[in-house]
């Protein structure tokens, strides 16, 4: 089934908890977050077809992840302020931030779920493989 902006805004509304980034982006951002969550979805989840739900719940995170504010963060600004409106400062901590990193290390459990039921398959019991030196 194609995605459709108006079935992702639907679902978005009564479906995700944190949705205004979402609702504030113009259709071109929308269609970007779209494409992008489906392009990466597709290529995490290869084997298993991908329901648009995943996709649209993923293109709200991602809205939520490259807003203008978090790209602020991301590009080393530590504090801005906009006189007599607001003042914003940055933490420091060890979170990842997207720049440079793939759009699928932010894939959320619920993403995993709405996947793995869509298939008949458990995907919240995912493995990380790593290396051990000794």
């Amino acid at each position: 089934m194609p995605l459709e902006l108006t079935a992702a805004d639907e679902y978005i509304q009564l479906n995700v908890l944190d949705r205004d980034d979402w609702q504030d982006a113009d259709q071109q951002q929308k269609t970007s977050f779209l494409k992008v969550s489906e392009t990466t979805l597709k290529r995490k989840f290869r084997k298993y077809d991908v329901p648009n739900t995943a996709i649209y719940h993923f293109a709200a995170l991602l809205a939520l992840i490259y807003n203008d504010t978090n790209k602020l963060q991301q590009h080393g600004v530590a504090s801005f302020s906009i006189t007599g409106v607001a003042s914003f400062t940055f933490k420091e901590n060890n979170v990842k931030t997207p720049g440079g990193i793939a759009p699928s290390e932010f894939i959320t459990a619920d993403v995993y779920e709405l996947v793995g039921e869509a298939n008949g398959v458990d995907l919240t019991t995912r493995r990380r493989v790593g290396r051990t030196v000794i």
